[in-house]
């Protein structure tokens, strides 16, 4: 019998003692001996609920008791989930988790590790919630070299954006909405500055590229100035506006970004709406395929730690090999980056083309029937240094989004 700990019994954690215990006897035939819950650590009671009888409020308990294998960490934050795991790991114990920002800033140390031990840290829920993202880049398309990986990876920023676009809403409005619902926190700024994105887009690039990316080194811009308007606009022009992480070889380098593009209706994430998720990935011989599915959510995102759990109760005495080097990866400066940009400005057409052109060079125009004293266009493809240069030379611009058109 293979003996578990949940640290952490919250949403994702009782959603892992759930799938285990509901799916106990399919878990066991996959795995060839059962698989059973022998604590959960939380420092709540939990009074009427049948985890009292495996409820613990020491870490030490978990950690000193021999017959524990396998550690589930859904406690979220760095610490103490930080050290925890680093002890279960020191310990001989396999660990995974649903933690983005533990494995963003601490996965290299963790892993390397459970390598020296010959276990597993492993951590598919930490990406794309019950999207199956992870193991499919470190098994199905080892053949092939990945040079992009683009995703809507956050469901509350995709709900924001999403109703913005169905009902013509302000995002302030939404963002009320979706918290009263349970789509986002109280304090919705990892979600909506886009950190949250940012930290999974730095794992998937450190897995593609097999060099620790830094989320500290990524641009990062979220979604709390795209206004109504500017959705309008996005409509317009027969496109979406969302929230995109994104990391991609180019002959310059890798560049990885956080931001709100405007995707034409040819792209796969066009269609990705509401609290749903996506994850696009590109390789030279692959060319494209697309992730879908819940991005978050009690169940979803257990079963993605559950088939962890499987997987390491496959793998106890053996590390399997997933990761990326110590060496960091050097991302290319954003300034070279380059795009289109889809830019609003005050004035007309007539007054303004003129100068916009002499900025910026040839530009497409977009009027807006409603909306008076503005216009908009689109640049050719420029870098982003190229963009601020022409911008500082031209009076009245509102707002810009990044275009993929």
């Amino acid at each position: 019998m293979i003996k578990v700990a949940v640290l952490g019994y919250g949403t994702v954690g009782s959603g892992v003692v759930e799938v285990i215990n509901t799916n106990n006897a399919s878990i066991a035939k996959r795995v060839g001996e059962e698989v059973q819950i022998k604590y959960v650590l939380d420092l709540r009671e939990f009074p009427g609920d049948p985890v009292e009888k495996v409820l613990v409020h020491d870490f030490e308990t978990i950690v000193n008791d021999p017959e524990v294998d396998i550690v589930v960490e859904t406690m979220g934050g760095v610490n103490p989930a930080y050290d925890f795991s680093k002890r279960a790991l020191e310990a001989g114990k396999s660990v995974c988790t649903s933690n983005k920002e533990l494995v963003a800033r601490h996965g290299t140390e963790l892993m390397k590790i459970a390598k020296e031990k010959s276990i597993n840290y492993m951590f598919e829920a930490s990406c794309g919630g019950g999207i199956p993202i992870i193991r499919p880049i470190n098994t199905s398309l080892t053949a092939d070299e990945i040079d992009e990986i683009s995703g809507i990876l956050n469901g509350t920023t995709n709900y924001i954006l999403s109703k913005m676009s169905s009902d013509g809403s302000d995002f302030e409005d939404v963002l009320k909405e979706a918290q009263a619902k349970g789509y986002a926190e109280k304090n919705p700024e990892a979600d909506v500055e886009g950190y949250d994105p940012c930290r999974k887009i730095a794992i998937l690039s450190s897995l593609a590229y097999e060099q620790f990316v830094d989320y500290q080194d990524i641009y990062t811009e979220g979604i709390t100035k795209i206004t109504a308007t500017d959705i309008k606009y996005a409509k317009e022009m027969g496109t979406a506006v969302k929230l995109v992480a994104t990391s991609r070889k180019t002959d310059k380098g890798i560049y990885a970004m956080v931001s709100p593009v405007m995707i034409p209706a040819s792209h796969p994430l066009y269609s990705v709406n509401d609290v749903f998720n996506a994850v696009f990935v590109h390789g030279n011989m692959l060319g494209d395929a697309m992730f879908y599915g819940s991005g978050a959510g009690k169940l979803p995102t257990a079963s993605a730690v559950a088939g962890d759990v499987v997987d390491i109760a496959k793998n106890l005495h053996h590390t399997v090999m997933m990761g990326w080097s110590e060496e960091k990866l050097e991302l290319l400066p954003i300034d070279e980056v380059e795009s289109r940009f889809f830019v609003r400005i005050k004035g007309s057409v007539a007054e303004k083309l003129t100068a916009v052109e002499a900025a910026f060079g040839k530009v497409e125009t977009i009027s807006l029937p409603g909306v008076d004293g503005e216009f908009a266009f689109v640049t050719e493809t420029l870098t982003e240094a190229a963009y601020k240069a022409a911008a500082e030379k031209v009076e009245g611009i509102i707002s810009m989004i990044r275009a993929r058109i």
